[in-house]
């Protein structure tokens, strides 16, 4: 996919081939550097960014000036997550950073189908998030348009909460909504004991936090979660 500029950004990998996706929330700040290299010798392709503004959600992590600096140590993919009012004032910003894909939540944003063209004509990919309490019908009349679909499992705001599977099951509706062409991507409380459930539902995309970062062991912590989805028969 290419900017306006004509710059080749990373994408996202086709979809229905199940990438595990590590969150740096959970990763050692005075680190990241070290933990991007890690994930990236783990042979994954994309790794995820928790953006949050302490207004939507009550909490504050990263913006654009620390994705920059990430941005100039990792060729991986940007799976960046606005959880953040107005996200449409800020797009800019992130893209110029180096976000490759930008998921906005539904329940922020007034014109979705908007804010993902304008997006595919910034040359990155667009995604929709919906939280645990909101229903999939919101996002019907979007959801084709975009390149991925987020299902909250958690409550967005913190790693380290529950697994939800009352949320988790969206993903089978998710999934026969967009059909084979689109990523459906879960996040919270994923970890090598949850992952064959939302794969089985219908989940390609894994974003984990602690069951990654929290381990010792990253790598084989990764493989762990790429072991338990592979018994669902996809890959």
């Amino acid at each position: 996919m290419k900017s306006p500029d004509g710059e080749t950004r990373p994408r996202l990998p086709k979809a229905g081939t199940i990438q595990v996706v590590p969150s740096i929330l959970s990763a050692d700040f005075a680190r990241l550097a070290d933990e991007l290299a890690t994930v990236k010798a783990a042979g994954l392709e994309v790794v995820h960014l928790d953006v949050m503004d302490g207004h939507f959600v009550p909490n504050i992590t990263i913006g654009p000036p620390v994705i920059a600096r990430l941005r100039a140590c990792t060729d991986l993919v940007f799976d960046t997550h606005l959880m953040i009012t107005s996200p449409e004032r800020y797009i800019d910003a992130f893209v110029d950073a180096g976000a490759d894909h930008i998921t906005f939540h539904i329940e922020t944003c007034l014109r979705p189908l908007e804010l993902i063209d304008r997006l595919h004509k910034m040359g990155v990919s667009a995604g929709l998030c919906l939280n645990p309490d909101t229903p999939v019908d919101q996002i019907e009349p979007f959801a084709a348009a975009s390149d991925m679909v987020l299902v909250m499992t958690v409550q967005p705001g913190f790693g380290g909460q529950a697994f939800m599977p009352d949320a988790a099951r969206k993903v089978i509706t998710v999934r026969q909504l967009v059909g084979p062409q689109v990523r459906v991507e879960v996040d919270g409380g994923i970890d090598p004991q949850t992952t064959p459930i939302v794969v089985g539902y219908g989940a390609d995309t894994l974003v984990a936090g602690n069951a990654i970062f929290g381990q010792a062991d990253r790598i084989a912590a990764i493989m762990a979660i790429q072991a338990a989805a592979s018994t669902c028969g996809r890959g």
